[in-house]
């Protein structure tokens, strides 16, 4: 055997037992050496690599840490999103979760769940290709993230490569990313000695941690990974059925899962188990919130499906806050995007739920009431949910002589104008509409978000400039900004002007949905909006639209469907969004299909393989347009499932269970 046959062989065997060693160590909690033992064998392997640096290999583990530092971080689009949970604050909470599972599964029997601790980390997903680690990137907004791959390559807990002879062409995994306590309370230290600004908390310590440029700083952290689930998985790996067996098959592949895993029987159990592991909270090594509970069933999970951006068949079960006491320096009114006046209590800084808290919401002038709370009282702040700040109570004892009581302002703080407070409704709100600075700037930043009309390049910062200078005073004075405006801001110039302009121009092609809900109408958000334009067809007809009417619409409640009516009903709104439309915003004529057109309705297809003449998103598209439901997976409830070429394990489940089985050929039947 050649001398280079040889090392190869060497580093191979190296490799493998190094590897091995984590495996026990990360995923099995189970050390079969010593760390000097093991810290011998990456000795040799790194002087053997220095040696011959043509034979390194990217998935050695030597190479964890070596890239150079990043400029920044480039965006990732999730190919399929990573969703957040619905809280339960109390039982009674999870309890009505409960009710709903088994009411939409029609299931009288109690659920099987799956129980574990929620991490206080980071989201993140880390996709596999042929074995070995190509892209990690954080949850961002559940569509998009950031590129974190040589980060994440720093995690010992993350194998570079998996565990298989055979491994999936793509496996996505998803987990956390957190410190544990004892790394976040050294590198406290440290901080501490060396004069440096300490961490508030180890989300926060592992948030920035993971976002370093420098990959080396990010491996000095001692950062931990735990996954939850799995993301977007090639047909040719067969997941399981439930999700505890595929949390056993991610740690058969060698990524880590906590061992706190239950899978429980009934809402007895999950409350058994929440308690159980709030008892241990302080004996964990990693701070957790709460626990999230699972349908365990992956067939039940398809079934239940989503609302919103969060699945209907989980859900987090929140800790109690923390509390600690505190004085109220003073109450401001802040105006929001409605108009509605906040009033936020200012208080001396109080270190609680592991953040130091200054600010907390009050909510609206009854909860002021409720409380008894005046100025310079002692107060009860918790952090709700280990969120939101909150002042819970007033202790009267400690109340100073001075005290001073509450007043609700008579007039707006920003443009003086008159205050109301409409019958039922317990927010006060400023009448001034779009001449007040506070509404119109927000207005505007709605507006032009990326969920509304999605100007590039009009962000807040641009916004309050705008304002600032009055150069606009409405939402469709956008439409009239002129080059030369912009090009003459500080910081702008021709070119970044004119990609402004660009953008403005283009956002005017939309969708009556996204139109809707640019308008910041009350409690009208995406959903509601979508379903809006969906049921009505055109603006006229929403503009004319009764309280019967409007109710007739899913999610829209008496109060939405007064919300609706009153912001079309009003002149100033009337005459703002008729200038919009005559500056050019225009959307597809939505074609109203009758009952008799949805000739799929209520039946489920499943896609899988290559197709030759439509994307999916194509065929999904075409197959809902006619009713029909598009599922991720096969089940005993699919209709059919359409196959193109080289299908996998869906074509097989699809045999197995009977199910109908058409060709591209039918999409352009329909």
């Amino acid at each position: 055997m050649s001398d280079t046959k040889q090392l190869e062989a060497q580093l191979n065997r190296l490799r493998s037992e190094i590897d091995e060693h984590n495996y026990q160590y990360y995923v099995l909690d189970n050390p079969q050496i010593p760390d000097a033992e093991y810290d011998r064998l990456m000795r040799q392997l790194q002087q053997i690599e220095a040696d011959h640096p043509e034979l390194i290999s990217s998935s050695s583990p030597s190479q964890r840490v070596g890239a150079k530092p990043d400029s920044g971080f480039a965006q990732v689009t999730h190919q399929m999103p990573m969703l957040s949970l619905d809280n339960a604050m109390d039982d009674e909470e999870f309890l009505s979760f409960n009710k709903r599972v088994k009411e939409r599964l029609k299931d009288s029997q109690d659920i099987e769940y799956i129980c574990e601790p929620k991490l206080d980390g980071l989201a993140v997903s880390i996709i596999y290709e042929n074995g070995l680690l190509t892209r990690a990137a954080t949850r961002g907004d559940g569509n998009q993230g950031e590129d974190i791959t040589l980060n994440i390559r720093t995690l010992n807990s993350v194998p570079l490569k998996l565990r298989s002879e055979q491994p999936p062409e793509v496996f996505e995994v998803r987990g956390e990313v957190f410190m544990p306590l004892e790394a976040f309370h050294s590198l406290n230290q440290v901080a501490i000695e060396t004069g440096n600004k300490i961490f508030a908390n180890p989300r926060n310590a592992a948030a920035g941690s993971l976002r370093q440029l420098d990959p080396k700083i990010t491996a000095q952290r001692q950062l931990a990974f735990y996954a939850y689930s799995t993301g977007l998985v090639s047909e040719d790996f067969e997941l399981a059925n439930c999700h505890s067996e595929r949390l056993a098959q991610i740690k058969t592949l060698g990524l880590p899962i906590t061992s706190e895993i239950k899978v429980t029987h009934g809402s007895n159990e999950v409350l058994k188990y929440f308690d159980d592991i709030l008892e241990k909270r302080n004996q964990l090594s990693f701070e957790i919130d709460g626990v999230v509970c699972k349908v365990n069933e992956i067939e039940k999970q398809n079934q239940l499906g989503f609302v919103s951006r969060a699945p209907r068949w989980a859900i987090a079960l929140k800790f109690p806050a923390q509390e600690e006491m505190t004085e109220l320096l003073d109450v401001d009114f802040q105006v929001g995007r409605t108009g509605a006046l906040t009033p936020v209590a200012r208080l001396n800084p109080v270190f609680v739920g592991g953040v130091t808290v200054s600010n907390a919401t009050l909510h609206n002038m009854d909860e002021i009431e409720r409380l008894g709370i005046m100025v310079g009282d002692t107060v009860i702040l918790r952090r709700a949910g280990d969120v939101i700040p909150q002042i819970v109570s007033v202790i009267e004892s400690k109340r100073p002589t001075n005290a001073a009581k509450i007043e609700s302002p008579a007039s707006c703080p920003v443009c003086s104008s008159q205050v109301e407070r409409a019958e039922g409704e317990a927010a006060i709100r400023c009448t001034g509409g779009l001449i007040c600075a506070a509404q119109r700037t927000q207005a505007i930043k709605h507006f032009a978000s990326r969920k509304a009309m999605d100007i590039d390049g009009l962000g807040d910062k641009l916004v309050d400039i705008f304002s600032e200078l009055e150069m606009i005073s409405s939402i469709s004075d956008l439409y009239r900004l002129e080059k030369q405006q912009i090009a003459d801001l500080e910081r702008m110039g021709d070119k970044s002007a004119q990609n402004l302009i660009d953008a403005i121009e283009a956002s005017k092609e939309t969708t009556l949905a996204k139109f809707i809900y640019s308008l910041g109408i009350r409690e009208v958000g995406e959903v509601t909006a979508k379903n809006l334009a969906q049921h009505f067809s055109t603006l006229e007809a929403i503009q004319a639209a009764t309280g019967e009417t409007l109710e007739e619409v899913d999610d829209v409640g008496p109060i939405v469907a007064q919300h609706l009516i009153n912001f079309f009903a009003n002149p100033r709104n009337q005459k703002e969004v008729a200038a919009l439309v005559d500056a050019g915003i225009h959307w597809p004529v939505i074609v109203k299909k009758s009952e008799g057109d949805l000739t799929l309705k209520g039946k489920t297809f499943v896609i899988t393989g290559t197709l030759t003449n439509h994307s999916r998103q194509e065929a999904k598209a075409k197959l809902e347009a006619l009713g029909a439901k598009v599922a991720g997976s096969v089940s005993k409830n699919t209709y059919a499932l359409i196959a193109g070429a080289k299908a996998g394990s869906k074509l097989k489940k699809a045999q197995e269970l009977g199910v109908q089985i058409l060709s591209e050929e039918y999409l352009s039947t329909i």
